[in-house]
Formats: structure tokens, C-alpha cells, sequence
């Protein structure tokens, strides 16, 4: 009674972390979005703000010109008061004193408009720090998140069987640990050393600005514009790798075809993927499990198996959803205990808490099949 008591009181906990994370990850990817959204507003209102700003200057310096011409049309007129009429007069000083009011305007309006390009410029900037500091946040919150909502669950649910599963648990905190040395790595070797490149090359910019002109200041902003734009790939791509934002927007038939296309374009293999039945949204945790199991699946079959190609097949029918991952690797013996077979003890698991059933045939030199069913009636 008491161990049921500890669990549903730690379920709420992870519950309300959760929550909470995920309503400061929105937040924050909202500001992002709304900063971005603005920033390309305002490049786009600069752009037309100097070609506006240009213009003036150039019309106002032809109109200088026809000033200076009527004022002196107006002076011969003046001098030789005797030879011209009074409208002849007043037509020349009206049109002379009406071109000058509209210099005057000119000159103000174009003022104006380079004041407005000045702000503009500092706006963008501002904006620019804002994006990076929002991207850097929700790239963090979204580990954390991945770990309170997937793995923090999974142990969650195995500390009723620990005294039973020890060396399961052990092999958890091992693979967890590998994870976390993963993660460290490819966020140390990619958006690390890019945003250090970055720091160095703002201040490159701001001596650039100081000590040369504001040509090479731009080009240079231009340069550190597009490191971030790299940074930001290599960002999203470990997110994705932990937990695609996709499964949560678009379901998971078109997350798998994604990860599925990736995982070919970046391994050199021939992966396919095919659908049955019918193409609706799942209840979460199937989504959720039928990714991670699909995920484990296909990374068994490209790191292991040295396949050159993989099948993958899901069936979603009234009853029943069902999915195969066949590829022609080197194949195994199920019936030989495996080293570190954490992967395969973690999708029995996962297929067992949905009340499914998991079969795996293979044979060595022949390739290895994987049939997961799982019963459904969630429409």
C-alpha cells in the first residue's frame, strides 16, 4: 500500500515537472518564433527603408538643381523688371518659391526616412541577440523535457520490479549514461565550438565596425548570420534525434518517414517504409512506444545488423497495430544470451506495457525480422 502511495506521489511530481517545462519550452519557442517573425519583417521594411532613402537623395539633388536654375531665372527677371510682364513675374517667383518649399519637404522627409533605417538597423540587431538566446534556451529545456517525459517514466515504471530486475536497472543507468556521454559530445563537438566561432567573430565585428567601415561590418554580420544558421541546424538535429517535435504535431507516420529518410541519407542505405490500413492519429503513448521501437529497430539493423537494406512496415487496422522491421544483415542466434542486449530488453518492455507481443527471427547470414503487435481500439 504504501509503495503505491510512494509511486502515484511520484508520478505527480513528474507530472507537474512536466508540465511545467513544457509551458516554459512553448513560451520560449513562441518568443523565438515571434522574434523571427519580426526580424524578417523589419530586414524586409530596412531593405525597402534604404532604396526609399536613396531615391530621396537622388530626386532631391535634381530638384537642388532646378532651384538653383529658377532662382536664377527669377534674378534676370527681377533685373529687367521693364521687359516682362506682372503675370510673367509672379509665374516665375510662385514656381521658384514652390519648388523650394518642395526641396524643404524633401530634405525633411528624407531625414526622416534615415532615421527611421538607423533605428531599424539597432532593432534587427537587438532582435538577432534575442533569437540566439531563445534557441539556446529551448534547445536545453527540450533535453530536459525529453528526459522527464520518457525516459523519468520508464523508470519510473521499473522501480516496482527492481528487486526482481536488477541487472536490468543496472544495464538502464549504464545505457542512460552512455546517452548522457552522447549527447555531451555532439552538443561539445557541434553547437559548442560553433557559438565559440560566434563570440570570436562578434568581436571581429565590432573592431571591423570601430576601425573600418560599415561595409565590412555588414559583410561580416553576414558571416556570423550564417554560423548561426549552422549552429541552430546542428541544434535541431540533436532535438530531433532525442525526441522529433514532429511525433507531437504531424503523428507518427509521417515522423517515421522522416527519421526513416534521414537515417538512409546519412548511412548510404536503402531503407523502405510502407503504410497500411488506415492513416489517423494514434493516443500518445503509442506513438511515443511505436517510434521508440521503431527507432531501437532500425538502429539494431545499420549498427549491428550491417544491413544495406531495411524494411518497415506498419498495419493500424480497427483491432490491432502491427509493425515489422525486416532488413538482410548478417542475421544472429535468438537463442544466444547477447551482450548488452539492452536495446532488445527495453522493446520487449515497451511492447509488454501495452499488452503486446514481440517476436524476433532471424538466422545468422540471412538477415533478421522483427514483428511487433500491439491490440488497439483507441478511435
Amino acid at each position: 500500500m504504501a509503495q503505491k502511495l510512494e509511486k502515484r506521489a511520484l508520478d505527480y511530481i513528474i507530472e507537474d515537472m512536466i508540465d511545467m517545462v513544457q509551458n516554459s519550452k512553448d513560451e520560449i519557442f513562441n518568443i523565438s518564433e515571434e522574434a523571427r517573425t519580426e526580424y524578417w519583417q523589419l530586414e524586409k521594411e530596412l531593405q525597402e527603408t534604404r532604396e526609399k532613402v536613396a531615391k530621396h537623395i537622388s530626386d532631391g539633388d535634381e530638384l537642388e538643381q532646378k532651384v538653383q536654375f529658377s532662382r536664377q531665372r527669377l534674378a534676370e527677371v527681377s533685373r529687367d523688371f521693364d521687359q516682362h510682364s506682372e503675370n510673367e513675374i509672379r509665374e516665375v517667383y510662385e514656381k521658384t518659391h514652390a519648388m523650394q518649399t518642395k526641396l524643404a519637404i524633401s530634405r525633411q522627409e528624407e531625414k526622416v526616412l534615415r532615421d527611421k533605417r538607423d533605428e531599424l538597423e539597432r532593432r534587427l540587431l537587438s532582435l538577432n541577440e534575442t533569437i540566439k538566446r531563445a534557441e539556446g534556451l529551448a534547445s536545453k529545456i527540450s533535453v530536459i523535457l525529453n528526459y522527464l517525459s520518457d525516459d523519468f517514466r520508464q523508470v519510473n515504471e521499473m522501480i516496482e520490479e527492481a528487486k526482481e530486475k536488477q541487472e536490468f536497472g543496472l544495464k538502464i543507468i549504464e545505457a542512460q549514461e552512455e546517452e548522457r556521454r552522447k549527447i555531451s559530445r555532439e552538443i561539445h563537438d557541434g553547437p559548442a565550438q560553433m557559438l565559440a566561432n560566434i563570440l570570436l567573430r562578434s568581436e571581429l565585428v565590432d573592431r571591423t565596425f570601430r576601425d573600418g567601415t560599415v561595409n565590412e561590418a555588414l559583410s561580416e554580420i553576414k558571416s556570423v548570420r550564417k554560423m548561426i544558421r549552422s549552429s541552430l541546424y546542428e541544434v535541431r538535429r540533436i532535438i530531433y534525434d532525442l525526441r522529433p517535435m514532429a511525433l507531437d504535431d504531424l503523428g507518427l507516420i509521417p515522423t517515421i518517414k522522416k527519421y526513416t529518410s534521414t537515417v538512409a541519407d546519412y548511412n548510404d542505405i536503402e531503407i523502405e517504409f510502407t503504410t497500411i490500413g488506415q492513416e489517423k492519429r494514434l493516443h500518445q503513448e503509442y506513438e511515443i512506444a511505436f517510434f521508440r521501437l521503431m527507432q531501437e529497430a532500425l538502429q539494431n539493423a545499420v549498427k549491428h545488423a550491417e544491413a544495406s537494406l531495411i524494411k518497415v512496415k506498419l498495419e493500424i487496422n480497427s483491432t490491432m497495430l502491427v509493425m515489422v522491421v525486416k532488413d538482410n544483415g548478417k542475421g544472429f542466434d535468438p537463442e544466444q544470451k547477447q551482450e548488452k542486449s539492452f536495446g532488445l530488453i527495453g522493446m520487449r518492455e515497451r511492447v509488454e506495457m501495452l499488452d503486446g507481443t514481440l517476436s524476433i527471427n532471424s538466422t545468422i547470414g540471412e538477415g533478421t525480422t522483427i514483428v511487433i503487435k500491439v491490440p488497439y481500439t483507441g478511435f
